[in-house]
């Protein structure tokens, strides 16, 4: 056996309870250092700042997906590489969401991280959930990946020949309109605060109202993520892992990108056929009488979000945000 080949093949060296905790025991110090370490004060994180926690996740996203390949195998390990780069590809789409929520509602910038971070926390539970249902549904009826495909291809065409909205009101959207309607609603920013109290009444301020929207839409998003990752592999292990860790560094993601977030506005034509090549592939063998491996999904999805965030760059230089 050669070098490379004992490197990917499966070690299966931990029982899968172990390999839960030491997943779960990476995710804590991640958010402990975030939270502790990174973010003791309510401030603007600068660029270095920001630029510093982007590296440590992926790279800890990285040496968790080299972790996989050794324990599991190369072809899960590049499944899980594959999930995490098309996760992190949606977030883009979160992160215009963010700004345009926390622009609307009205939360300074220097107590945004504080909702990002119990946001991110909200998801990390929603999405054990949502995968938890996929599973369940897929291991009962396995016509639900083809219900999956479905979805992702009408999502990838929507977004490829869909026509551009150039509205932006989110005051009047039906989630804004729908936590109006459920919650008592301080207009004025209390610091840190998500809630007060005030002439005997319990009000939530614009943070813990942005925090509701946020989750909110964070299921919305889920609804196109989570069928994208069971069309890559039906592991739950490495479709919870590859989630929550192109999630984990969302909130630093967002502060580096926010500024410029509109230059990758081509990036979506990119990821709207990475997601109809998802649906589809699972066709393949049918139709097309070969296997898509997991070498080759991690090929074209690389290669595509590349080729987008190039020509974007590309197409919008010199232009300024709006």
């Amino acid at each position: 056996m050669g070098i490379w080949e004992f490197l990917t093949a499966p070690h299966q060296a931990f029982s899968p309870v172990v390999m839960w905790s030491i997943f779960g025991i990476v995710v804590l110090a991640l958010l402990f250092f975030d939270l502790f370490l990174f973010n003791r004060k309510n401030e603007v994180p600068n660029f270095l700042h920001t630029l510093t926690l982007c590296i440590l996740y992926i790279a800890a996203a990285c040496i968790f997906g080299l972790f996989v390949i050794y324990e599991e195998g190369s072809e899960k390990g590049l499944d899980f590489f594959t999930g995490f780069l098309v996760e992190k590809s949606l977030s883009l789409d979160n992160i215009f969401i963010m700004s345009l929520v926390f622009s609307s509602i009205g939360v300074p910038r220097e107590y945004q991280h504080r909702v990002l971070f119990w946001g991110i926390l909200g998801a990390i539970v929603m999405r054990a959930l949502l995968i938890g249902v996929g599973e369940a549904l897929i291991s009962n009826f396995h016509w639900v990946l083809y219900v999956f495909s479905g979805i992702l291809v009408y999502t990838g065409a929507k977004m490829l020949f869909g026509k551009e909205k150039e509205d932006n009101d989110f005051e009047n959207s039906r989630i804004f309109k729908l936590v109006s309607k459920l919650f008592h609603v301080t207009g004025k920013v209390h610091g840190a605060h998500f809630f007060i109290k005030q002439n005997g009444k319990h009000y939530i301020t614009p943070l813990f109202f942005a925090l509701l929207v946020i989750e909110l839409m964070d299921v919305v998003f889920a609804l196109d993520s989570i069928p994208a990752i069971f069309l890559i592999t039906q592991d739950v292990f490495v479709v919870y892992t590859s989630n929550i860790f192109a999630i984990l560094g969302l909130r630093a993601l967002y502060f580096l990108l926010e500024a410029i977030v509109y230059k990758f506005k081509y990036l979506k034509y990119a990821l709207a056929i990475i997601l109809i090549f998802i649906g589809l592939k699972i066709f393949a063998p049918a139709i097309l009488g070969i296997e898509i491996e997991a070498m080759h999904s991690l090929i074209v999805t690389f290669g595509l979000l590349l080729g987008g965030i190039l020509f974007s760059m590309y197409k919008t230089k010199g232009e300024n945000a709006k």
